[in-house]
This record gives C-alpha cells, sequence and structure tokens, in this order.
C-alpha cells in the first residue's frame, strides 16, 4: 500500500515514526517556530534513507542563502541519488532543483522547485522554497504568481493552506496590490493567528502605504503570537522599527535593535542583514550609533571574501563601511569582482547590482558623495535583480538620495525626494528628505511647508486606523 503525506502526496518511505517527524519539521519550516533542523535529524536517526526527510533537510539549506550551508545541502541530495530506485519521481525532483543551487544555479533551483508545484500543487515544501527562492532572486511578479498557481488546490481542509494564503499575500504586497494583500494575509491570520509569515506581509503593507501608526499597533499588539521561539521574530522587530525610525524615535528604534533585532551576535546572515542595514538608515540620518558598527562588522569578517551572494555581501559591505574598515570593504569589492567574473546567477548578481552598489558604498563612506551617486544612479532601476524585498532595497534609494544632497547636487536630490513623496505621501520622513532638498535648492519657504506636512503626518499617524479597518 503506498503510503501518503498529510496532503495526499506519495512518499517513499514507509517509516511511521520519521514521518512523523517530517510532518512536524515541515510545519515548523512554513511557520519558522522553534527548529525543524532538529525534528528532520530525528527523521533521518530513524530511518538514515528518507527521502523525503532529506528533501527538508536540503530545502532548509537552499533557503538559508548561505555557502555554509552548502555540505548539508549536497549530503542529503547524495542520500537521494544514491536511494534514486526507492525515492519517488518527486523526491527525486526535490534532490535535482537542490542540486541546481548547490552547483550555483539559483534561478534553475527555482525554477525547477517551481515546476514540482506546478505538478504536485499541494507540496508545500516546493511551494515555500520556490516562494523564498523568488524573494532571494528578486522575482516580485513570480512571488505572487507562483502561489496562485497552487491555490486552487488549497483550502481550509489541506494542512498548511494558512501558510499558503500567508505566502500568496506576501506576492499580492509586492506587486503592489495591497488591498488584495492585507485581506489574503488577515485570511490567513483567521486561520493562523501565531503565522509570522501572514503578519510580516500585513507589515509590508503597512510600511509601503506609510501608514506608521497602523503598522506599529499592528506588530505590538500581535506580538505575543508570533515573537516567541520564532525564527523570523528579528526581522518582524525589524519592521516595528522601521515605524518608528519614520516618527524619528531614534531610542526606540536602537532599543528594538539591541533587545530584538541583534540580541546576541549570531552569524546567521538574515539576522546580519537586518542589522546592517538598520545601523546604515540610522547612520544616513546622522545617528550616532556607538560601537555597534564594530559589532556588527566583526560579524561579517569572516565573510568578506565569500562572493556566494551579493544581497549579502552589500550588506557586509554596509557593516564594514559603517565600522571604518575600508581594507576590508576593498576586499569585499574584489571579493564581488571574482564573483562577477564566474557563472551562474551570483555572477549576473554581483556583476549588475552586488558590485556596483559595493563600490557606491565605500565611496559614500570615504565622503566621495558625487561618485557615490553617479555609481547609484545607473543601478537603482535594476537593483531588484540581487533579491530582497521593496522595503529591504529601500536603503539603496535612501543612500543615493542622501549622498545626492550631500555632495550638494540640488536638482538630484530635489528630483529624488519629490519621487519618494508622491510613492508615499503620508510619511513625515520623506517630507523631510524634501525639505532638505527644497533648502539646498535655495527655496526656503517650500522647505517650511513640506516640513510643516510633516509634522501634520507626524501627529495624525500617531493614532492608528487598524481598528477601524477591522471594525469595518
Amino acid at each position: 500500500m503506498e503510503t501518503k503525506d498529510r496532503r495526499g502526496l506519495a512518499v517513499s518511505s514507509r517509516n511511521a515514526t520519521a514521518l512523523e517527524h517530517y510532518e512536524t519539521a515541515l510545519e515548523l519550516t512554513a511557520s519558522y517556530f522553534v527548529d525543524p533542523l532538529a525534528e528532520i535529524t530525528a527523521a533521518i536517526e530513524q530511518e538514515p534513507t528518507c527521502a523525503i526527510a532529506h528533501c527538508l533537510r536540503a530545502a532548509l539549506g537552499v533557503m538559508s542563502s548561505e555557502r555554509g550551508a552548502l555540505p548539508m545541502i549536497r549530503e542529503s541530495i547524495e542520500v537521494i541519488e544514491a536511494t534514486a530506485t526507492r525515492a519517488n519521481d518527486r523526491e527525486r525532483a526535490h534532490a535535482a532543483a537542490a542540486r541546481a543551487w548547490l552547483e550555483g544555479d539559483f534561478a534553475r533551483s527555482v525554477q525547477l522547485y517551481g515546476e514540482i508545484a506546478v505538478e504536485h500543487p499541494g507540496d508545500l515544501l516546493a511551494v515555500q522554497t520556490a516562494h523564498i527562492g523568488d524573494f532571494a532572486l528578486g522575482q516580485s511578479t513570480l512571488l505572487r504568481d507562483r502561489v496562485a498557481q497552487v491555490l486552487p488546490h488549497w483550502n481550509a481542509d489541506v494542512p498548511g493552506y494558512g501558510y499558503v494564503l500567508g505566502m500568496h499575500a506576501f506576492g499580492l504586497e509586492e506587486t503592489g496590490l495591497y488591498a488584495r494583500a492585507e485581506d489574503t494575509g488577515r485570511r490567513a491570520l483567521e486561520l493562523n493567528r501565531r503565522d509570522p509569515w501572514a503578519v510580516h506581509a500585513v507589515a509590508h503593507v503597512m510600511e509601503m502605504q506609510g501608514r506608521i501608526g497602523d503598522g506599529i499597533e499592528w506588530l505590538t499588539s500581535r506580538a505575543p503570537d508570533w515573537s516567541i521561539d520564532n525564527g523570523l521574530a528579528f526581522h518582524n522587530w525589524w519592521h516595528l522599527a522601521l515605524h518608528h525610525l519614520e516618527f524619528g524615535e531614534h531610542a526606540r528604534v536602537l532599543e528594538l535593535y539591541d533587545t530584538r533585532i541583534r540580541p546576541a551576535p549570531t552569524s546567521v546572515a538574515l539576522e546580519m542583514v537586518d542589522a546592517s542595514a538598520m545601523l546604515w538608515r540610522l547612520s544616513l540620518r546622522g545617528v550616532d550609533v556607538g560601537t555597534r558598527w564594530q559589532a556588527i562588522a566583526a560579524a561579517w569578517a569572516p565573510l568578506t571574501e565569500d562572493g556566494y551572494y551579493a544581497f549579502n555581501d552589500v550588506h557586509a559591505q554596509f557593516a564594514l563601511v559603517g565600522a571604518g574598515d575600508h581594507a576590508a570593504a576593498e576586499r569585499v569589492i574584489e571579493s564581488l569582482e571574482r564573483a562577477a567574473r564566474g557563472t551562474g546567477t551570483n555572477a549576473m548578481m554581483s556583476r549588475d547590482v552586488g558590485l556596483p552598489l559595493a563600490r557606491a558604498i565605500l565611496a559614500f563612506g570615504r565622503g566621495q558623495y558625487l561618485d557615490a551617486m553617479n555609481t547609484l544612479l545607473p543601478v537603482r532601476a535594476n537593483v531588484h535583480r540581487f533579491g530582497g524585498s521593496h522595503a529591504q532595497r529601500d536603503v539603496v534609494q535612501l543612500t543615493l538620495l542622501e549622498a545626492a544632497l550631500r555632495a550638494g547636487n540640488a536638482a538630484q536630490a530635489r528630483a529624488l525626494a519629490a519621487e519618494r513623496t508622491d510613492l508615499k505621501r503620508t510619511s513625515p520622513f520623506n517630507w523631510r528628505l524634501t525639505a532638505r532638498a527644497l533648502e539646498s535648492h535655495g527655496m526656503a519657504d517650500d522647505a517650511k511647508r513640506a516640513r510643516d506636512t510633516a509634522d501634520l503626518h507626524a501627529a495624525t499617524q500617531r493614532t492608528p486606523r487598524t481598528a477601524t479597518r477591522e471594525a469595518a
């Protein structure tokens, strides 16, 4: 008799205990709670050749986007390939997708995971891995559409449906469909209020719409659900800090950094990315972050010549330049130059985005603001190609605008500020940037009006509208 998982998909293993550990690990992976790797290890201890357990183990390595995960990915792929006569077609397809990642063809890997999802729409692991892969590659449209492809095969009776809705909500947000994204995220949370990815998707909506008070209320009121023993908690705290940053509440942002975003000196790249980006945003605003730069730079130091994933390398560059370690920053540039000459997806990312960004960041750190501005201007339209979300990549646009202001290019600064206020008119910080740009242009009266507008939006948004929306 054929063995099936909880979503009715065939698995080659017949070890009930191993499969129970696998299902627990899959739930933990989708929810980001606790440590799915421990459960996968338990499954493999029960059955060393359990193909579906190794599929999940390899996928965890893929989703980490770290070079350090490659040995784990390789080991699990080789187990599946060595037992290919036992593994079923779907499990072998997972191994092929993971192998493409292992070989540096990130784009092909994500495509293959997506093809598994098309063939087996109930494969939650394939859907999530493709989704995170699309995020890593900056493929916003596919963040939405890949999940939409499988949605007709899911409903509330299928285990994991809420997680699929949460992923769809994020894809809708990244493609500017904010009302649908928020509604879908809220539906996901009706099924499981502890789904941090759905909380995260709605937080993104509020960030992109400039709903600062709503965003603070949304994240803080739900914190007991998403923040305890959760691997995504640091990132949701980062989103909360973004809202406080809008209000100019720098002491609160630093408190969140020290207690929530970077409470311990881990070497997890995803955490270091958020920490580096937050400190850089603070520094652009003239905030003294003390020795925090040296601490995060030290954590990045072993990876300064990594050249594995340009998105990580650029955030390492923020930290190194912030810490004033220009020699290490030069080594990051050299590493990106080597990566750019290579093959695979990261070669394109490094060549088209990572390398010019790293050069611009170092120029900015050296006070060469005109060079930084001129290097950033041609790459800004393609910055999505090295991954991340719109909210994360905004640090590049902020750096460009600050470089223009410090370079004394009043016309460019005014143009860049105008596009920000046009896109997010309720942002107090955008209006303050506009005031600085107008002032640099000699337009003192207009600058005062922009500051008054900033103050008005800040005062208005300190009363969140979330409760009103929920009542409606």
